[in-house]
């Protein structure tokens, strides 16, 4: 079986991780104390994902011509590029503005991001609304990769877009990314956060890029044993890939750190410097 990398961040390790500092282990008296002081750091960590995003800053763009009620976001770097991009795919309540955040994160970072609405429009405030609006976006798979071909399409017709563009996305937007990175239009990278995953390697043949994948251990969906059986069946396939399961942390633990920042920062912390390290290796 392909051994997943596996980690495990305490708080208190914390600064040592993300900021190279000589770490102890605090006494137990002073753990509070400590766990306080270390995430009020400056972490390497998007202001988004912490509850502490700014309004976002981009425009919205209709790029997927069959569907004008389909209004993406666009955020784009400082300066005159070409640029690599990135498409994201919003989790089961539709494209929010944490989603819009995140987008303004990468155009930080030097990428053209575009996140694309699935939903028509829509967006849920409930656990109902959302599973009702998901279900209906699963019933037209077809029409999904349809609104991703034309995401990427809008972007590498731009330019200040160099061609190469990856997608990512969280929970249904997750399991969504590698439906596209099986039947869409070809792309160059393929982030999945604690998605719908394939255990076929036959079906997984097909991906031309590494995959990146982040998964927590404390989830259901998809489970430890699921992730385990993903990375052997893209070791089996041949398809390069960069898997983490961290301890500790469950569904959403990245998106939305302020739910559980004692646990979810240091692993969050550390999935975006390899999800940016990811990037740069496919994408330049």
């Amino acid at each position: 079986m392909n051994d997943v990398s596996r980690h495990h961040f305490s708080v208190a390790g914390l600064s040592a991780l993300v900021l190279g500092l000589a770490a102890c282990a605090p006494e137990a008296s002073s753990r509070e104390a400590s766990e306080s002081a270390i995430l009020e750091q400056d972490l390497d960590l998007p202001a988004a994902i912490i509850g502490a995003g700014e309004p976002p800053r981009g425009e919205a763009v209709l790029y997927f011509a069959d569907d004008p009620t389909a209004r993406g976001y666009l955020s784009v770097p400082e300066g005159d590029g070409p640029f690599p991009a990135v498409v994201l795919i919003h989790e089961w309540n539709g494209l929010v503005d944490r989603v819009r955040q995140v987008a303004d994160a990468l155009a930080d970072e030097g990428y053209v991001a575009l996140a694309a609405d699935l939903y028509h429009g829509q967006t849920g405030s409930n656990r109902d609304e959302n599973i009702a609006l998901m279900t209906a976006a699963r019933e037209n798979p077809d029409g999904m990769i349809a609104n991703l071909d034309a995401a990427v399409a809008f972007l590498r017709a731009r330019p200040d877009v160099t061609g190469k563009v990856a997608a990512m996305g969280w929970c249904f937007g997750g399991g969504v990314a590698l439906s596209f990175a099986l039947g869409g239009e070809n792309h160059e990278g393929t982030a999945i956060f604690y998605g719908r995953l394939v255990e076929d390697p036959e079906v997984l043949a097909s991906i031309s890029h590494e995959v990146y994948g982040t998964f927590g251990e404390n989830d259901s969906g998809p489970s430890p044993d699921q992730v385990e059986r993903f990375a052997d069946a893209l070791e089996a396939a041949g398809i390069p890939n960069d898997l983490h399961i961290y301890d500790d942390v469950g569904h959403g633990f990245w998106l939305w750190v302020d739910r559980d920042p004692a646990n979810a920062t240091a692993p969050a912390a550390d999935a975006w410097i390899r999800l940016k390290a990811y990037l740069k290796r496919v994408l330049g």
